[in-house]
């Protein structure tokens, strides 16, 4: 008897399983012609498509239209046509592989003299707090002097940290902790 209880239940589980599914989101119905190499006239077939109505513009995903666009955020939180500059753990000085942004960022800046800039400085999330507002604020020190250094002027830089405040990604592992060890420029 409770064998019988168990199938009926099961039944009608799957009765209601296969409700909801044909029940679900509308379908538009997009015909596709099946391609019979032999055959002299190919089938048609009708198969129900989801075609994800709701959704935005489509964008383009060329990354230079992205980097030709004025002010928009190219990397990190920077404002393009500027790049942020990544620093190693614990560090604050320019690394090598990064003083080509820098030098990038003082050609635009120096060619654009109305704007003004702010660097943001940042870490990741190890370390205590007090710890990284002042480290951030020693990157973006730093990144300050490096483009005075290359001649903008200073009265056009501010600097802020955020320390660890600020992540730009939330995970808990190196390539996280890399990404959120930075300085962002952004274009006032």
């Amino acid at each position: 008897m409770s064998s019988n209880i168990v199938r009926i239940m099961v039944v009608a589980s799957l009765m209601v399983s296969v409700s909801f599914l044909s029940a679900g989101c509308s379908k538009k119905t997009v015909t596709s012609e099946g391609a019979d190499a032999g055959a002299d006239q190919a089938p048609t077939h009708e198969t129900a498509v989801d075609v994800g109505e709701g959704m935005g513009s489509e964008e383009s995903i060329d990354s230079t239209a992205m980097n030709t666009r004025q002010f928009e955020i190219s990397e990190g939180r920077t404002n393009g046509p500027m790049l942020p500059v990544y620093f190693d753990f614990d560090k604050s000085n320019i690394r090598d592989d990064q003083q080509p942004r820098l030098e990038g960022n003082a050609t635009f800046a120096n060619n654009n003299s109305t704007i003004n800039i702010i660097i943001e400085g940042n870490c990741d999330e190890r370390g205590t707090n007090e710890y990284n507002m002042a480290l951030g604020e020693r990157r973006a020190q730093n990144a300050k002097k490096y483009l005075e250094n290359l001649g903008v002027s200073s009265s056009r830089m501010n600097t802020v940290s955020y320390g660890e405040d600020k992540p730009l990604l939330y995970g808990h592992d190196e390539y996280s902790w890399t990404q959120n060890r930075r300085d962002d420029f952004i274009i006032r």
